[in-house]
């Protein structure tokens, strides 16, 4: 849990800037982004493999 020190007379949208920069910095949401739902290795690696050709085909048409 991330606490944040508002000191007396601070702007409370100070301190907000300050939770977000460091929300941000500890990954917190992308990793719950990941975590929403499992997915087999195996689709993950289809996925990779998947993307790789689609950018080995973007650079072979570049050459060209």
């Amino acid at each position: 849990m991330l606490k944040i020190q508002v000191n007396e007379g601070e702007n409370i949208e100070r301190a907000l800037k300050r939770y977000k920069r460091k929300f941000d910095k500890t990954g917190t949401k992308r990793q719950l982004q990941t975590r929403k739902y499992f997915i087999k290795p195996s689709v993950e690696r289809r996925k990779e493999l998947q993307k790789a050709e689609y950018v080995q085909m973007l650079q072979d048409k570049e050459i060209l």
